[in-house]
């Protein structure tokens, strides 16, 4: 018998190895899709803590007795940072001994609807997501 010198993978383990890289991804994918998007969410989140932040510097000063009317008075003039295509949607309250509520919208639209459902007014009255926007209410 004459012996062969065989090199390579036979179709069917090619296959298989397809097969199994198939099978990953499927469960990846809609995974890593989840996590980006929650992302977004957080982005808001956390910009909503940054105007906390800022408000909170801003009521420091003693001759601050109520919010400013632009974004710019707040951080020496260089208002409050955001991240992407978030905006502040509102920041209403006029004493700093009362309740301040920040208003952040998240502009890119891709927070998922069952993790902003999931923060409501029930679950957490100081901080929720009501439609696009997450709401964080402060007492100074």
């Amino acid at each position: 018998m004459k012996q062969t010198d065989n090199k390579g993978f036979t179709l069917v383990e090619l296959m298989i190895v397809i097969a199994i890289i198939g099978i990953l991804a499927a469960i990846a994918v809609p995974n890593f899709i989840s996590y980006r998007n929650k992302t977004f969410c957080s982005a808001a989140e956390s910009d909503a803590n940054s105007a906390k932040a800022a408000i909170a510097d801003w009521f420091a000063i003693p001759s601050h007795t109520a919010l400013p009317t632009n974004n710019d008075s707040f951080n020496n003039g260089g208002g409050i940072k955001l991240s992407g295509e978030n905006s502040i949607a509102s920041i209403s309250g006029t004493d700093p001994n009362r309740n301040i509520t920040i208003r952040v919208t998240d502009g890119s639209g891709r927070c998922p609807d069952d993790y902003r459902n999931a923060q409501t007014t029930t679950a957490n009255p100081d901080n929720f997501w009501d439609g696009q926007s997450f709401v964080l209410r402060i007492a100074l």
